[in-house]
């Protein structure tokens, strides 16, 4: 969330709105300088999806698109510029729906695949890097 808008004393009370919470469950909370935002998170482990945040200093593309497959899920972060448009993660148990979730969430933010480098986080089959390699510019590995 914003900066601007983060206030520890009702982080619990949001991230309860959007997902179930455990009484006993911490929640947590992380400064993303670079996009000027506050990551809220439950769990004392810092997500997979902050040191994505983090790696986007290393894109040098104008589209930032980061993934990582991992654990039954797919972590996306998507950028244009300094300005972070998504960073979330969605339920994946096989590629095929880690891709559905990737080109859902860029065509939400109308981010045209065809001229974007997409960065993954995590190792790829052959298979699944040509199965990209037909919709984006590019396909890099941090």
């Amino acid at each position: 969330m914003p900066t601007r808008f983060f206030d520890e004393k009702v982080s619990r009370c949001i991230l309860s709105e959007l997902f179930p919470l455990d009484a006993s469950e911490q929640v947590s909370h992380i400064a993303v300088p670079r996009f000027d935002a506050v990551m809220v998170y439950a769990g004392d482990r810092v997500p997979v999806l902050y040191d994505m945040l983090c790696a986007t200093e290393r894109c040098t593309e104008y589209n930032k698109v980061l993934v990582s497959i991992a654990d039954g899920a797919v972590h996306i972060v998507l950028a244009q510029g300094e300005k972070l448009l998504l960073a979330n993660s969605y339920p994946a148990v096989d590629f095929t729906t880690a891709e559905y979730f990737i080109f859902f969430a860029m065509k939400s933010l109308q981010l045209n695949p065809e001229v974007s480098t997409i960065t993954m986080m995590t190792e790829l089959s052959a298979e699944e890097e040509m199965s990209l390699y037909r919709y984006f510019k590019s396909v890099e590995r941090i």
